[in-house]
């Protein structure tokens, strides 16, 4: 059976607001999920009924079709025995005993889950808190602490991974080494759901996107997919305007930008490089002198906020040079 997260109609109301409103999407094995939305869109709330940690309204979420959480399933995820092994999380990178040392407070979760101090020994060292195991969190920064946090999640050696901002507070360094681990992860086979606010590193991470607004789906993605629709082809020749209107007859959405430049969109279910080869062959037929021929890509930040322009929970007016 492929391992997989699932989730069906989630729902979750606190008294008369609603949170999260019938999500549905999944996060497959071998590959890292990016969980994407504004501020209050719900991601957070959602990570924490999948877990268990809160009680859904109504919905539930399968991991791989054998353990789930949900209004009928109330509190049997988190009562799980090998709970460990199934989903690690990193949700709060507060939550740790400020008194005791990095080591004493593995050792104390891995206890309370049968696991041995080995797997704690080789967790620090796969988040690189070896050296400063012996020292108490409290001293620890918010980076060290993320570290922390992705080491407790690690410890049963979960077949799913729950993140919510592993990046926050790591320093450049720290950010490309998460983006290793994560790939690393989703490589050995677990099914990896991350949400970030740094879209630039979720587009070098993340092989798909699930993206909600307002506790509602807005859509899933992968990454191809999500970035196709704002990725074009610009095209400079000095019969533009020419080349466009038989672009046009061909099928293809044209825009003439200046009287030498163009822009073609990509259309659905075809690639860039199949495009730029289709105009290439139209201006060669009709004896057009092409000068350039670019894919200009469009970037994840320029996507997230085009998708979920009408879900933002704040929205400002962008000064003009008269305010």
């Amino acid at each position: 059976m492929d391992t997989m997260i699932t989730v069906e109609n989630l729902h979750k109301r606190y008294g008369k607001k609603t949170a999260v409103r019938n999500l549905n999407f999944h996060v497959p094995d071998g590959q890292v999920t990016g969980f994407l939305g504004p501020n209050g869109s719900g991601k957070s709330t959602s990570m924490r009924c999948m877990l268990g940690l809160d009680a859904p309204t109504s919905g539930h979420v399968n991991f791989s079709g054998t353990y789930s959480t949900g209004e009928a399933y109330s509190g049997a995820f988190s009562a799980l025995d090998r709970k460990a092994a199934v989903a690690g999380s990193v949700l709060d990178s507060y939550w740790f005993d400020p008194k005791r040392s990095g080591r004493n407070h593995l050792r104390a979760i891995a206890s309370g889950a049968g696991i041995s101090d080995k797997r704690v020994d080789e967790c620090l060292e796969l988040v690189g808190l070896t050296q400063a195991a012996k020292s108490k969190v409290g001293g620890y920064s918010l980076g060290m602490k993320q570290r922390l946090g992705l080491a407790t999640a690690l410890l049963g050696n979960p077949q799913h991974l729950l993140l919510d901002e592993p990046v926050n507070g790591l320093d450049p360094e720290g950010v490309s080494w998460i983006r290793r681990v994560i790939r690393q992860l989703a490589s050995d086979g677990r099914a990896v759901l991350v949400s970030s606010h740094l879209l630039s590193e979720m587009q070098q991470t993340a092989d798909r996107l699930v993206v909600i607004g307002r506790g509602e789906l807005i859509g899933e993605f992968t990454m191809d997919e999500f970035l196709s629709e704002g990725t074009t082809i610009v095209v400079e020749s000095r019969e533009a305007v020419l080349l466009a209107e038989q672009l046009r007859r061909e099928g293809l959405t044209v825009d003439v930008d200046m009287d030498r430049v163009l822009s073609v969109q990509i259309p659905q279910g075809q690639s860039d490089a199949e495009i730029r080869t289709h105009i290439a062959q139209t201006a060669l037929s009709q004896g057009y002198l092409i000068t350039q021929l670019n894919t200009v890509a469009a970037n994840l930040e320029q996507r997230f906020l085009a998708a979920t322009a009408n879900a933002q929970e704040y929205r400002t007016q962008t000064p003009t040079e008269d305010q």
